[in-house]
């Protein structure tokens, strides 16, 4: 590979004397295997795609140029102004100058750090500073994403050394890291991003950052530059899969490229500033044995579950938001034989199936003109003609609650999805009323009729008060009596009481009831244990395959 000096640098010339000497040869990053760009290219088999991901991530960062520019001139006051004047004639030492006016000196920098505005100023320029220093152009012949951010970290670090500010070796560092986010990644919500234990971030405004551990809300000291800077990064987020936000379009639904789901709005429909909302998902999914371990079913109802998917029973996952739905499917598919094809239809994929044979499908939104929205039911339809075995809606919101009906009763059996509702009767009732939203006249008794024949079960996730997540019901539909469609308990969570700490006691157990349905485990040559449905079972003696 070319000396990497001579390709980051535009025209082989070097921002200033200080950056001359280049750390030794042998720490140069050489090419590596294909990965994942931070938050910007996804992992890609082929040296074609990653290239292509490369260049865009040149783009985007050509584009932070921009707005970094126009951040740092606002904020850095008369003295940022004037360095902007003065440095196509002095060079980097009115920059040099306008930083030491910003930055704390001696002891006193040590003491204050670097915080708040004069921390923000300064990164914008080491910022603005990289953009044009770097040959961007020149990123694409590096092979490897971890080559790539070497390359770029070695280069903050020159620029940092060659401004001589009197910075501690934690500060450098942080710099360092922070202005590598904001050229590979999502700014400051990298370190949240990293964080395993974090299932939602919620950014409320440039100045607001909550997040959810374990269920409970917590508020974070991490805040962004000013508007401009956040709605800088849902751009960057929502570009990737090809939508768009602005005024015309103040709304979008995203995903990250390790499925984490994203929703964000601006104004005007957000009156206090652009509002951006991260569903995390974990990079290994969940298991029964998981879930099992963390008291959000008992085994019992988990070897009943497992044994319903293997019977090609149709599940209907309701819950509130927040409750685990996606989760929860997420676990059941890993059930769903390997040698069946699959059909995953979302409006943002979320779902991560592991078998070898899903094909997943996505729903698209208008265009600028209004055209060309592609919705689920129209994907619910296509999906009819590639020859499914199984139909996994990752949740039913819309019109497309008919066609999945009819889909279940006319042979496509063993179907999974989700829906809204706070009980499994409301899950029935909502289902009813997302029918009428096609547009077909159906009396209220062949809608009852479809549903009651099209599903098996209904599976009731809660997120409880203390914040844990819990399957609080396994309700199974016996058909329609009298109009009304039947349901019938098998499995359910008895809330005790609540402990001083606010932590919820309780406990899984059967109801006594044997299902209608064993005659499908039957046809599938599944017998269901009898003890499974014993009121007293000892279910958490008991461990999941």
């Amino acid at each position: 590979m070319a000396n990497l000096r001579d390709l980051l640098f535009r025209d082989n010339k070097e921002p200033s004397a200080a950056l001359t000497k280049w750390p030794d040869k042998s720490k140069v990053p050489e090419s590596g295997d294909v990965c994942q760009l931070g938050s910007a290219i996804d992992e890609s088999p082929s040296k074609a795609a990653t290239t292509a991901g490369v260049a865009t991530t040149t783009s985007s960062i050509a584009a932070t140029s921009t707005t970094f520019v126009s951040e740092a001139d606002t904020a850095g006051s008369a003295a940022a102004t004037g360095r902007s004047r003065l440095s196509q004639e002095t060079g980097s030492l009115s920059f040099s100058r306008t930083l030491l006016d910003l930055v704390p000196s001696g002891t006193a920098a040590s003491e204050a750090g670097m915080t708040g505005t004069s921390y923000q100023v300064f990164k914008s320029q080491i910022h603005k500073r990289l953009i044009e220093a770097i040959d961007l152009s020149a990123l694409m012949k590096i092979d490897g994403s971890g080559a790539l951010e070497a390359a770029i970290e070695h280069t903050i670090q020159l620029l940092l050394a060659e401004e001589r500010l009197p910075l501690t070796q934690s500060e450098k560092q942080k710099l360092t890291r922070d202005v590598l986010n904001e050229t590979l990644g999502l700014g400051p919500l990298e370190p949240l991003l990293s964080d395993s234990a974090i299932n939602d971030i919620l950014v409320n405004g440039y100045a607001s950052v909550y997040v959810d551990r374990n269920g409970r809300l917590e508020q974070t000291d991490i805040q962004f530059r000013d508007e401009d800077h956040l709605i800088h990064v849902i751009n960057r987020i929502v570009s990737r899969i090809g939508r768009r936000v602005d005024e015309s379009s103040p709304i979008v639904d995203a995903r990250l490229p390790d499925g984490s789901r994203v929703n964000a709005i601006i104004p005007p429909l957000s009156l206090d500033g652009p509002i951006l909302s991260i569903r995390r998902f974990r990079s290994v999914p969940f298991t029964l044995a998981d879930l099992l371990k963390l008291g959000a079913l008992s085994a019992d109802m988990a070897d009943f579950m497992r044994l319903a998917v293997k019977a090609r029973l149709n599940i209907l996952i309701s819950g509130g938001t927040s409750a685990g739905k996606t989760t929860f499917l997420n676990v059941l598919s890993g059930y769903i034989s390997n040698e069946e094809r699959i059909v995953t239809i979302e409006d943002t994929a979320e779902l991560r199936l592991q078998q070898s044979h899903v094909l997943r499908l996505e729903s698209r939104p208008a265009n600028i003109e209004g055209q060309g929205a592609v919705n689920q039911r129209d994907l619910v339809k296509n999906a009819l003609r590639m020859r499914p075995d199984r139909i996994v809606v990752g949740e039913v919101r819309g019109a497309e609650a008919l066609d999945m009906l009819q889909a279940m009763n006319t042979g496509h059996e063993g179907s999974l999805t989700t829906i809204h509702a706070n009980t499994p009767r409301d899950a029935l009732s909502r289902l009813e009323t997302l029918v009428l939203l096609a547009g077909i006249d159906l009396s209220q008794r062949s809608i009852r009729e479809q549903i009651g024949s099209a599903f098996d079960l209904i599976v009731q996730v809660k997120r409880l008060s203390d914040g844990t997540r819990r399957v609080v019901s396994i309700t199974e539909l016996t058909g329609v009596q009298e109009g009304v469609v039947s349901l019938q308990e098998l499995f359910a969570f008895k809330q005790t009481g609540t402990e001083s700490g606010g932590k919820v006691e309780g406990s899984h157990g059967a109801c006594g009831i044997r299902p209608l349905c064993e005659y499908k485990f039957k046809e599938s040559g599944i017998e269901l244990p009898a003890s499974l449905f014993f009121p007293d079972s000892t279910a958490a003696s008991k461990e999941v395959s």
